[in-house]
């Protein structure tokens, strides 16, 4: 198949018909695929069956406490431990809570904004407008918390090495109104970037410019999910902060959602003791503690940093040809001929794929009528407005690799459509 870039009008009228006549094949065929989230797939769920059960006879810790009954508002002492393997940071630093981090993190922000990180007076909603960077694409759910809030989303470009650090320290030194920014330091929802060490250093010192009363939300989401031996590390934020001094300006979160069960996991937030101090006055109000037995159930399953990544491997085996199914196809119809541009992650649950700008919403529609559902156009953007229209996000995780591989062929014969189309 010849290079969009060289290519003539006959030879692309040419072109358009034979894919297109493939596309129609697709629509016939009458296909229900799904790529649109990043959930497990049933094979990685089955790998932590052995959770249930495991507390019987183990429902009394060893200093005396009755993990059935309320209280404990941290979690249980090893399971914040675990966090703070996971987060890089000492138990006293790790709250534990019940499944979902998303939570975790939104009732931190109600926090803020509301109540104030640190005290009334350090409320966000004093401010006549409160506004949070965005690194762009991204994950839409970290969006839509700062939306719901009114937080105004301000675009700054995932490079690399992570995020374009130069306007992040230019919009914060020109814009007082900016208190906070949203980041996934490994395997970055959706392009898989890995925070570069330099990168980690430069977002540490970022309270020296934008004060007290900001915060970096750190949503390691993907930090053990390697698909590689080997795998690049992620300098520790913390230990940076401390450096600078500014441990108080950084917020972290994590979970086991995509280790052990998606809906049954443990989560964690990580931060300085002077914000987790204000943090528990919230927790107290909406709750006398967490499921105490889940996180004991994980801890006596997981137990410690080194089994988590030992778990990992097993996910990683199941994980790693999905991956490889998704490269084959974009490789194989795409490269070379000027339809667009792609990720290649080494972890995390998402291929991050550009299309020639203005073309994302079209193929997303084109694949729709063929059977294969997508995340919808702009996901990755606040507002659901990407400006260029251009990225798509696949998640390969939950569709068998014998699935994936009829979606892939789809999407590609898809790009290509519309990427003739539009030149003619």
């Amino acid at each position: 198949m010849m290079n969009l870039e060289n290519a003539s009008q006959e030879e692309l009228k040419s072109w358009e018909e034979k894919i297109a006549a493939k596309y129609q094949q697709f629509k016939d065929a009458d296909l229900k695929l799904d790529l649109t989230r990043g959930k497990p797939g049933n094979a990685q769920l089955d790998l932590s069956d052995a959770l249930e059960g495991l507390p019987k006879n183990k429902m009394i810790l060893e200093n005396g406490t009755d993990l059935r009954n309320y209280g404990g508002l941290d979690g249980i002492p090893a399971a914040r431990k675990l966090g703070g393997e996971m987060l890089g940071l000492p138990e006293s630093e790790v709250i534990c809570g019940d499944h979902s981090s998303l939570s975790l993190m939104y009732l931190y922000m109600l926090h803020a904004y509301y109540h104030g990180s640190q005290g009334a007076e350090t409320a966000w909603a004093k401010e006549s407008e409160v506004k949070f960077l965005a690194i762009v694409p991204g994950y839409d759910r970290h969006f839509t918390i700062c939306e719901e809030l009114g937080i105004r989303l301000i675009n700054v470009n995932m490079l690399a090495d992570g995020p374009d650090m130069d306007k992040v320290e230019e919009l914060l030194s020109n814009d007082p109104q900016i208190k906070g920014m949203w980041c996934v330091p490994k395997y970055s929802n959706p392009t898989g970037c890995v925070y570069a060490d330099k990168v980690v250093e430069r977002i540490a010192a970022l309270g020296k410019i934008a004060g007290p009363n900001f915060r970096v939300m750190w949503d390691n989401a993907y930090g053990v999910h390697d698909l590689q031996e080997n795998p690049q590390e992620l300098a520790n934020v913390m230990d940076y902060c401390r450096k600078y001094g500014t441990e108080d300006n950084l917020i972290l979160t994590a979970s086991t959602s995509k280790i052990t069960i998606a809906g049954g996991g443990i989560s964690f937030l990580g931060a300085s003791g002077k914000n987790l101090e204000h943090f528990r006055k919230r927790l107290a109000v909406m709750s006398i503690g967490p499921n105490k037995l889940n996180q004991q159930r994980h801890l006596l399953f997981l137990k410690n940093i080194e089994d988590v990544r030992l778990h990992m491997q097993k996910h990683a085996e199941i994980l790693r040809p999905k991956f490889e199914m998704v490269q084959k196809h974009l490789e194989s119809g795409l490269a070379g001929k000027a339809m667009g541009s792609w990720c290649k992650p080494e972890g995390g649950y998402f291929v991050s794929f550009d299309s020639n700008p203005g073309l994302a919403k079209e193929i997303i529609r084109l694949s729709a009528e063929a059977g294969v559902k997508l995340t919808p156009a702009g996901a990755t953007f606040p507002y659901g407005q990407d400006p260029e229209d251009e990225n798509i996000r696949l998640a390969p995780t939950f569709p068998s690799v014998e699935d994936l591989d009829q979606a892939m062929q789809i999407f590609v014969t898809c790009v290509q459509l519309a990427s003739v189309r539009q030149l003619m």
